[in-house]
């Protein structure tokens, strides 16, 4: 088991789980972050410090999209070991859905 990041955190990258993580497993897009499957302890200690609640098992029903895409972003993206600057205007897209279709962006982001 592992943990993944999930639709909750498009836009949002409050990376408050950055700083908690004991094996540096997350990655960094554009306007999310990903979780490395195959490093990910499953410990558990990102989930609660995520503010929008995008960080769940892997265990869980219906998140077969979101283990293959932080899978796939993970193996693309620069890892990051160290909590960024949360967007500006990331209290406004918490909680929207749809974020996937119309804000997903496969760009990189700085690995700050």
């Amino acid at each position: 088991m592992a943990y993944v990041v999930t639709e909750q955190c498009i836009r949002c990258k409050y990376m408050d789980c950055v700083e908690v993580c004991p094996v540096d497993c997350f990655y960094e897009g554009e306007n999310m972050l990903v979780i490395n499957p195959n490093e990910c302890i499953d410990c558990g200690v990102c989930e609660p410090e995520c503010p929008a609640e995008a960080i769940v098992p892997d265990t869980e029903p219906g998140l077969d999209k979101w283990v293959e895409l932080n899978a796939k972003f993970s193996a693309e993206w620069p890892n990051i070991t160290v909590k960024g600057d949360t967007p500006a205007d990331a209290d406004d897209w918490k909680g929207k859905p749809g974020k996937l279709e119309s804000e997903f962006s496969e760009n990189p982001g700085s690995g700050s």
